[in-house]
């Protein structure tokens, strides 16, 4: 019985040790959290802008543009898959992992070859771990995005999309990120990036409306060549930062119900405790009351 008390006391000992780190996490996560989805809230008006304008050149204009131009055969596809570098942040990164796992099953069976990229650890472990082979990675920054995170892998879809077909090119790019809806509903997105798809924004005349004259300086290819990375920077730039407030929003939620889980075991554990000490302590008192009948037993008879 007295190991069984030690070992009860050192449980609770050990999960209240893990009580205190979660809860900790769930602080931290919950004072960055409305940072991140203020950052992310606050990108959006200008990717809703910048969307507007390339669409502008891309519809009333009559150049036919590398960025813009759907080719007639989809052959290699690139995968831009987002996910956390850590854990602890519930089924986050799991979700990710399986829309990519959808769309690039969905590719291959219309006989198209997928390019993958990952952002964080936990997407690069998934592929390693599978033998996918991944073209590029980044690492390092799920939580804390910059806009020099952004440029960087924008530029590299870009490259490999402006490198030709037999040089090891991609025909499009897919990006698959989260996209944080309240505190409580993250959900997992897969969008294409390029070539660039004619988004709503434009305003369509109506019967008996004019059609609004665009004019372009010095000419359409050269404000396309301007605006088309800018847009898939912002692009990928709003990407992160939807993922990064979606992590944090679920570790968050996650480490919470730990916290909660953890309290309940505690408590489970200070009752059986309770229960072996009292256990404990009326077998030593009826050893106590047996011995001093034995004793009392013995001295009669003498």
């Amino acid at each position: 019985m007295a190991s069984s008390l030690r070992e009860l006391r050192q449980r609770r000992k050990s999960v209240a040790s893990t009580q205190k780190i979660t809860r900790a996490m769930e602080l931290i996560a919950a004072s960055r959290i409305i940072k991140a989805h203020r950052a992310a809230e606050q990108g959006e008006p200008f990717i809703t802008e910048l969307i507007r304008a390339v669409s502008a050149v891309a519809t009333y204009s009559n150049d036919e543009h590398p960025l813009t131009s759907s080719p007639e055969k989809v052959r290699r596809v690139a995968m831009l898959v987002i996910t956390s570098d850590r854990g602890m942040n519930g089924a986050y990164s799991a979700n990710a992992i399986k829309t990519a796992t959808r769309l690039r099953e969905r590719l291959e069976r219309e006989g198209v070859e997928v390019v993958r990229y990952a952002v964080g650890r936990k997407a690069i472990a998934y592929m390693n771990f599978r033998a996918q082979p991944i073209r590029r990675h980044w690492e390092g920054f799920s939580d804390s995005p910059t806009f020099a995170h952004a440029q960087e892998i924008a530029d590299a879809l870009i490259a490999d999309f402006m490198t030709p077909y037999d040089d090891g090119g991609v025909d499009a790019i897919y990006g698959i990120y989260t996209r944080m809806e309240s505190m409580l509903t993250q959900t997992p997105r897969a969008r294409r990036l390029l070539p660039l798809e004619i988004v709503e924004g434009v305003h369509e005349p109506g019967e008996g409306e004019i059609l609004p004259l665009y004019e372009f300086e010095p000419d359409p290819e050269t404000v396309l060549d301007a605006l088309l990375p800018m847009y898939v920077r912002s692009r990928v730039w709003f990407y992160l930062l939807q993922s990064a407030a979606s992590q944090l929003a679920s570790q968050q939620r996650a480490m919470k119900s730990a916290t909660d889980n953890a309290k309940q075991l505690i408590e489970r554990l200070t009752r059986e405790a309770n229960q072996a000490r009292q256990a404990e302590i009326t077998q030593e008192i009826s050893e106590i009351v047996g011995g001093a009948s034995a004793l009392a037993d013995a001295a009669a008879q003498d």
